[in-house]
């Protein structure tokens, strides 16, 4: 702080008064804030001090202007009270920590008009680019918004535009499922959760992995066999499984889209006397916490979620410079983990 000429009560230092104070120009005052090479060692120890000395604070909004950035980005989801999106959240928090940005998180709701203001890279709320999961507006919108609005995919991602996808091989991953049901001595398969309407969605694109897998194994899997979903809840799972309690006895396992459809489908096995694994084995996708403590515990495909969060920034901050390149697909490594809900007979 310094003292106002007329004797009032003292403002905020500013740039020229550090200028003044180190015996420099305003220049060279601007070359040490923002940490820019080419300022002898003494001079800028001589420019901090003076900082020190008179509390000089950086205008946040000066920063912005000069650099055209606010180092804020949004990650768009449809829910966020669900396990695997929270702890998605936190690990994307966490990657823009070590990156430099902070994540604004909203919870879209499946809202046509939400999601596309999220595609939208949210006017007039200063926000660099955007971390992205739509599941209601049409992919052709979102494909032509991205190239104006910098953006990274996750969940579904687009053939074509500027928005880069992030995610582990969702068709390996149910390749690895089918095989390991297969050694467990599984010969007849339901898959729940996928979404014809939605091909380049997570659950279409698992579910093409599952096909894929039970052809090549010389497994069954009939196409009533095959429900599909719109949204993975537990209340759904429950609900799905309702519709496969006939074909027990027939099916010999359920492999479902997400760790959530999948304890509803076993808290409905549970509820009608289908025993897990013995009579029916699961397995779900996201590894979510709760899954370890279910009974039976719930095998699943879990994502390195750390690995993922700091692609998806790598890949964002690019776009936010100016990337316009055709979109990108970045793998990240999946695990399967095996509990008691797909244990061998």
């Amino acid at each position: 702080m310094t003292s106002s000429a007329n004797g009032g009560p003292p403002r905020p230092a500013r740039l020229k008064d550090v200028a003044e104070l180190a015996g420099v120009s305003l220049k060279t005052v601007t070359n040490v804030v923002h940490e820019r090479r080419h300022v002898k060692a003494e001079t800028r120890a001589r420019v901090k001090a003076a900082i020190a000395e008179l509390g000089y604070t950086p205008s946040l909004v000066g920063r912005q202007l000069q650099s055209g950035r606010s180092n804020i980005v949004a990650l768009a989801v449809p829910r966020i009270d669900e396990p695997y999106l929270g702890a998605l959240a936190h690990a994307l928090i966490m990657a823009g920590e070590r990156h430099g940005y902070a994540v604004f998180t909203d919870e879209t709701g499946r809202s046509d008009e939400h999601e596309l203001r999220a595609a939208g890279g949210y006017p007039g709320h200063s926000i660099d680019g955007v971390i992205y999961s739509p599941l209601a507006v049409d992919p052709g919108r979102v494909t032509e918004m991205s190239r104006f609005t910098p953006m990274v995919m996750l969940g579904e991602h687009l053939s074509e535009g500027a928005a880069d996808y992030v995610a582990i091989d969702n068709e390996q991953s149910a390749r690895d499922v089918v095989r390991h049901l297969a050694e467990g001595g599984r010969r007849r398969i339901a898959y729940l959760g996928g979404n014809p309407a939605r091909p380049s969605s997570v659950g279409q694109l698992r579910q093409l992995g599952f096909g894929a897998a039970v052809r090549e194994l010389g497994l069954e899997s009939r196409p009533e066999w095959l429900l599909r979903c719109d949204r993975y809840s537990r209340e759904t799972g429950a609900a799905m499984a309702e519709q496969l309690l006939p074909r027990i006895g027939q099916i010999d396992a359920v492999v479902c889209a997400s760790d959530l459809l999948a304890i509803g489908a076993i808290r409905t096995f549970t509820e009608h006397q289908v025993r897990v694994p013995d009579d029916v084995a699961v397995i779900g996708w996201d590894n979510i916490v709760d899954g370890r403590y279910l009974t039976p515990s719930l095998s699943s495909v879990a994502t390195d979620m750390d690995l993922l969060a700091d692609r998806t920034f790598e890949a964002l901050i690019s776009r936010i410079q100016g990337n316009r390149d055709p979109a990108r697909v970045y793998t990240v490594p999946h695990e399967l983990v095996i509990r008691e809900s797909s244990r061998p007979r």
